[in-house]
């Protein structure tokens, strides 16, 4: 489950947009999560990674970071790692697209709050269950064709040697024939 979205600017760590799920268990803690992602992105620099993984005791910090801005989430240790990106790659191309001409011109913190609605309509998809299941089976799918493409190219490439083995053994038999012939 995504408990927070943060969306900031890296280069002065002004939130432009966020959101956070309603959770009883988290409740009492999200703005202490909240503070943490905000101080992360204040520490970012050019040189840190595009994208990351953090551990913030049972829940993970997962941001991407691109064109100056930081995407970051807090999900439960469960959240997939696969689908944690996806999401947001996501939300990265719906608001790059949406505002990417007012990006770094803001200078008002959550400018950009009418993009909440986008962020909870992105997370229903990432948190159903039956979407869980699904891009797991494509996965699986997946996996299965990669598995059968490298079979027949294992096949095909034993075929080949095949080939230049028994076109190598008439030779090397005819040629064993002639020593044994001349020999005896």
């Amino acid at each position: 489950m995504i408990y927070l979205t943060l969306i900031a600017r890296v280069a002065d760590g002004l939130p432009l947009a966020a959101t956070i799920q309603d959770d009883d268990q988290l409740n009492r803690d999200i703005f202490q999560y909240q503070n943490q992602a905000k101080t992360l992105v204040c520490r970012m620099t050019p040189t840190s990674p595009s994208r990351c993984s953090l551990i913030a005791g049972p829940y993970l910090f997962h941001y991407l970071l691109d064109l100056g801005v930081c995407y970051i989430i807090l999900t439960d240790s469960q959240f997939s790692r696969t689908k944690a990106f996806a999401f947001l790659e996501a939300i990265q191309a719906e608001f790059y697209g949406k505002y990417n001409q007012q990006i770094h011109t803001v200078s008002r913190p959550y400018a950009f709050l009418d993009f909440d609605h986008v962020i909870h309509k992105t997370q229903k998809i990432y948190s159903d269950t039956r979407s869980s299941n699904l891009s797991q089976l494509n996965v699986a799918l997946q996996d299965v064709q990669r598995i059968m493409i490298q079979n027949i190219d294992d096949v095909l490439q034993r075929g080949e040697a095949l080939s230049i083995v028994l076109i190598d053994i008439p030779y090397s038999f005819r040629f064993s024939r002639f020593r044994f012939v001349h020999h005896v």
